[in-house]
């Protein structure tokens, strides 16, 4: 696995929006889907430190879950094509034909079919077992990267946009706005900040996959909000949304996906025209990237 080690940088932008200028708020974008065409986005992040320890360990391989469109598996299956080491994963539901799927399957990952019963039984205190029985010594890697160690890794993020203020003419910035999963960015930037600029997260999933207790367990209980910006449940993409994310493309020229990306910018407009922010505030936007899951709503 020698290489993963070096993090990508990945650039701070302006990103100036029409629905933006009326209220003063100022916004930059910290472009993480730039930092690789198949390690993207947070992705590379919340690997880092599990990777790390499976390198510690010398695990033949790593095992993780996720869906039929998952940026998780995508970038875990690229990273280990590139760096050398074998991969599986768990996908719920039953097989599907998607450009995800094939790429996995292009990167070399052992693909596993778990149905929606087998899939939901992810959070049991016994669901690994078999599989570790199956994969002897592979590291297991929680859905989406999640957990300590992929706080720890989404930690360094921080540091990425710091080192930009000055060049985009900030010496300052008051908090952040990201897309939410599993919650896992968003607490290593919590942790990161240890309370001195808040965290806003944009909630694309339901309430019932305990996102907030997820962000608790691994940040504590201040220096963050949560605000629902799901649309009606979990890859659910109405016109609405698909309206905003045009209008933005076209004005920034920044390509947005609707399951993360999308329904975050357009919860922040709607706290922005809300008055939910003072003139002047600053705000970095976080693309999380996972443009390649973008393909199956073309």
């Amino acid at each position: 696995m020698t290489g993963f080690d070096t993090l990508p940088n990945a650039p701070l932008q302006r990103l100036d929006l029409s629905w933006l200028r009326p209220f003063g708020v100022e916004l930059a974008v910290l472009r993480l889907d730039l930092i690789d065409p198949l390690i993207s986005g947070n992705k590379w992040f919340k690997l880092l430190e599990h990777l790390r320890v499976a390198q510690h360990l010398q695990a033949p391989g790593v095992i993780s879950l996720g869906g039929a469109h998952s940026n998780h598996l995508h970038a875990l299956a690229a990273a280990g094509k590139r760096f050398g080491f074998a991969t599986a994963g768990l996908l719920r539901g039953h097989p599907q034909d998607t450009a995800t799927v094939r790429d996995l399957e292009a990167f070399g990952m052992h693909l596993h079919w778990l149905g929606y019963a087998g899939y939901r039984a992810r959070h049991q205190a016994d669901f690994w077992q078999p599989w570790q029985a199956h994969y002897p010594g592979w590291h297991c890697v929680p859905e989406g990267g999640g957990g300590p160690l992929g706080a720890n890794g989404c930690a360094l993020i921080v540091e990425q946009a710091r080192s930009q203020l000055a060049a985009l003419g900030w010496s300052d910035y008051d908090g952040w706005w990201l897309a939410v999963g599993t919650g896992t960015t968003l607490a290593g930037l919590v942790l990161a900040e240890a309370g001195a600029r808040e965290v806003h997260g944009a909630l694309a999933v339901p309430l019932d996959h305990g996102v907030p207790a997820q962000v608790q367990a691994l940040a504590g209980d201040t220096g963050y909000q949560l605000y629902q910006a799901c649309r009606g449940g979990f890859a659910k993409v109405d016109e609405t949304l698909r309206g905003f994310m045009t209008a933005c493309e076209a004005e920034s020229d920044i390509p947005l996906e609707p399951l993360y990306t999308g329904k975050a910018l357009l919860a922040l407009r709607e706290q922005v025209e809300s008055g939910a922010f003072t003139f002047g505030t600053r705000l970095i936007f976080l693309h999380t990237g996972g443009l390649q899951g973008r393909r199956g709503f073309t």
